[in-house]
């Protein structure tokens, strides 16, 4: 079983994956991002910088699953990432134009095929207020340049693949603007009980709220 955490920066996907691998007794698989040394170039000048910040995530992002995933799933125990591989293409949508983006797509293409997809992927949302309001309280130096329309974008992004792939699809949707998972015992159980009902995996409550899921 693999399960990825997916959404924008600042909702919490890494401390979701931390929280949920003692239950469900998995593995974890943690994005790499700080190692790219585009991405506070990026954040100052995305239009110069653009390009080489979604090349280097993309070759990053594929060696990572191509041999990571592969490999953990053989233990034959969960697997949770916090990230799904096809955030890369996400992102280059709205960074990349012209020439650059066809390049780009063509490769991604090319390398998506040998990548393994997730059995469950958890759809983190929040209002681009809640995510500029995490992003300063963690207080990243690569993201205080970071301005709210360019989330907004991405954010706008994410609602238009994930909202439209729930009903029919491996999409579990949690609104997270009221919740404090890290915090607060219940919000985090309400989550791991809404992944067990998806996957139809005992135990869970089968009444969700609906103001948190959807």
């Amino acid at each position: 079983m693999f399960i990825a955490i997916e959404g924008v920066i600042g909702v919490g996907k890494t401390s979701l994956a931390r929280l949920l691998q003692p239950p469900f007794k998995s593995n974890i698989l943690l994005e790499i991002f700080e190692e790219n040394p585009f991405l506070s170039k990026f954040y100052e000048d995305r239009k110069r910088y653009a390009f080489q910040t979604q090349l280097f995530f993309l070759l990053s992002r594929y060696h990572q699953q191509r041999h990571s995933v592969p490999k953990l799933l053989e233990e034959k125990i969960p697997l949770i990432s916090d990230y799904t591989f096809n955030k890369d293409s996400l992102f280059a949508q709205i960074t990349l134009f012209g020439d650059e983006l066809d390049i780009y797509t063509q490769l991604h293409s090319v390398l998506a095929e040998k990548i393994t997809s997730p059995d469950l992927i958890v759809y983190l949302r929040a209002t681009t207020d809640i995510l500029m309001q995490r992003i300063t309280l963690r207080d990243r130096s690569y993201e205080r340049s970071m301005d709210r329309a360019y989330i907004d974008s991405v954010n706008t992004a994410y609602d238009n693949i994930y909202f439209k792939e729930e009903d029919d699809s491996n999409v579990l949707v949690i609104d997270s603007d009221s919740l404090d998972f890290v915090h607060n015992e219940e919000d985090f159980h309400f989550i791991e009980s809404s992944i067990r009902q998806k996957l139809h995996l005992p135990p869970f409550q089968p009444e969700l709220p609906i103001n948190h899921a959807r």
